[in-house]
């Protein structure tokens, strides 16, 4: 091979690590990636994804439009479905115990799943496989040497058990499991590479330790950024109504999409849409240059429209006006008295039941009288005009009597 030719092929090693690292925030063990991929070694790419609501919306995008630069470049993307996990609830990042889901409802989340997965990944050379494969399967004998391989120690050393332990906030023994769980799916399909997002870290770790601890090579790991949600704060989530869900009408999307705050515009054109990086330094040059950033963002959200539904007709959804404006407050008549925080979201329909404001709470998703709710049980007395939120656009305004 000429000199000439070896320099095409570095040139073309670095483009492909360019394009398939893109926007990651970590890599664990970079320099082994890198020389697998320099070595053109056939990589299996995991993502898992727990069916806990039954769509997709923007911020799952992030994780998985790597995934898709992966199989595009030949490697082998392997979707995992939490039919297992999802059960469990993701302890990560929470401040209370999630609430169990049932087997029924993960089933019906995991419907649609899939088929909005396919507006990203490439169907036919997509390896799809549910947890209940392995874990339906697994032996109370096998439970107990996977959990051997795991110290309680260093479980609770992760961030969000130490703080509620910290705080006197209970940790309920099956979430210690979700870890164990997800890093036996890296076991099952004998994974080289997990994705996920950055408050997956702990998650993916795991999956290394039980790799080795079976007998296989560790993963390398790669982190994508979390997506803010259009309050332009929290992470994208539908418990908190800041979300665009990519199986959403045309006309909600783009209505949705313009309400994406400014300083996030180049942000979500780099996240979640194809736009190329000379694409986004011209939007940026643009915005730098003083152009109207709703101009902009009706590109942005133009673009987001046309990836999810190509055969729109901009004409149809423009036709909303662009504009997304949180709902009017809902007056909501109360009996006068004390009760704790989470009885009053309750009675107020802001939500079904205290393990969820419990939940919300620990997401930051409430708010009372514009102040972020962070103890659920502290006992308040409410007063006429009081106003409740649940995310950006359910607003309960109290008449006490």
């Amino acid at each position: 091979m000429g000199n000439g030719s070896i320099k095409r092929q570095q040139t073309l090693d670095q483009d492909t690590w360019n394009a398939v690292t893109a926007a990651a925030v970590e890599i664990v063990d970079g320099a082994h990636l890198k020389r697998r991929i320099e070595a053109g070694d056939h990589l299996r790419v995991k993502l898992g994804l727990d069916p806990t609501k039954p769509d997709i919306h923007l911020g799952h995008t992030v994780p998985l439009r790597a995934l898709q630069r992966y199989q595009a470049h030949g490697h082998q993307a392997i979707l995992i479905i939490g039919d297992w996990t999802a059960r469990i609830g993701d302890p990560s990042g929470q401040n209370v115990t999630r609430p169990q889901l049932t087997k029924q409802e993960v089933e019906e989340a995991a419907k649609t799943y899939l088929d909005q997965a396919w507006k990203i990944l490439e169907k036919g050379k997509t390896e799809v496989r549910f947890q209940s494969e392995w874990f339906d399967k697994m032996r109370l004998e096998e439970v107990v040497q996977l959990t051997s391989r795991y110290t309680v120690a260093r479980m609770l050393a992760r961030e969000d058990f130490a703080k509620r332990m910290k705080e006197n906030r209970p940790v309920s023994l099956h979430e210690t499991l979700y870890p164990l769980l997800q890093a036996f799916d890296s076991v099952a399909v004998r994974s080289d590479l997990e994705l996920g997002g950055t408050d997956q870290t702990f998650n993916l770790l795991v999956g290394r330790d039980i790799q080795e601890a079976y007998g296989q090579p560790a993963q390398d790991i790669q982190t994508m950024p979390l997506l803010e949600g259009l309050d332009g704060v929290q992470k994208m989530s539908k418990s908190l109504e800041n979300y665009i869900g990519i199986d959403e009408p045309p006309s909600v999307m783009y209505r949705k999409a313009m309400a994406v705050p400014d300083n996030l515009i180049l942000r979500y054109l780099e996240l979640v849409t194809d736009a190329g990086p000379d694409q986004i330094a011209g939007e940026r040059q643009a915005l730098a240059k003083g152009q109207n950033p709703r101009e902009v963002k009706q590109r942005l959200a133009e673009r987001i429209v046309q990836q999810f539904h190509p055969d729109a007709s901009a004409e149809s959804y423009r036709e909303s006006g662009g504009k997304f404006r949180s709902a009017e407050p809902e007056t909501v008549s109360l009996r006068a008295g004390e009760r704790t925080i989470a009885e009053l979201f309750l009675e107020a329909g802001l939500v079904g039941s205290k393990s969820e404001a419990r939940r919300l709470a620990g997401q930051r998703g409430l708010t009372l009288n514009d102040q972020v709710v962070n103890g659920t049980d502290d006992k308040v007395t409410p007063a006429d005009g009081w106003v409740l939120r649940r995310g950006n656009h359910r607003i309960a305004r109290l008449s006490v009597s």
